[in-house]
């Protein structure tokens, strides 16, 4: 399960037909419909910590304001000469501190999932959206140079979604992705 902020479909379209012209068959590209920047990642939550995380999500939630975020700045995981993970990363387009308080925001959806019962995979939050996970480490800098090239759409996160990641029950036994609860920003004074 996850804590996510997920594209409106404007930007998700804008993305999609960016890369389309430009997609590498040999690339294991992630579907756009699952395109969604983690916030919390939870490796297992048992039934009977569900409520109490939706509800502690929603408290932290509400403690953040919505922002205003725009894809860009190409990268890899963990490197580029050894990439696992391509993707895109964010950026605040009007140079404001939006994307400080994204990171408030994953802190407090961390915190939160945390006091549920939900252990919380311990990595430092970098904000990014995942475009290809590959199964053996790549040169990639092709890509990123092709990817920095992106200048998408902005938009305005209003809330998070928590979501279950169902294991091979996709098209081409790729994860399925199941939204369990919304979850609105508030206006920060919490």
């Amino acid at each position: 399960m996850f804590v996510a902020v997920v594209p409106p479909d404007p930007v998700v379209e804008d993305l999609s037909t960016f890369l389309e012209p430009r997609r590498d068959q040999g690339m294991p590209w992630i579907d756009p419909a699952q395109w969604h920047v983690t916030l919390a990642f939870m490796e297992s939550v048992k039934d009977r910590s569900l409520d109490d995380l939706v509800g502690r999500l929603g408290e932290a939630a509400a403690r953040r304001r919505p922002m205003t975020l725009q894809l860009g700045g190409a990268g890899a995981f963990p490197d580029p000469a050894r990439a696992k993970v391509v993707h895109l990363g964010l950026r605040s387009p009007a140079g404001g501190d939006d994307l400080a308080e994204l990171g408030l925001l994953a802190a407090n959806a961390r915190a939160a999932a945390s006091a549920a019962g939900a252990p919380v995979d311990g990595k430092d939050f970098r904000p990014h959206l995942s475009l290809a996970r590959l199964k053996r480490p790549v040169e990639a800098t092709r890509w990123l140079r092709i990817l920095d090239t992106y200048d998408g759409p902005s938009w305005e996160v209003t809330q998070v979604e928590l979501v279950a990641s169902h294991l091979h029950e996709g098209p081409k036994r790729r994860p399925r992705h199941e939204v369990v609860a919304s979850m609105p920003l508030g206006d920060g004074s919490v």
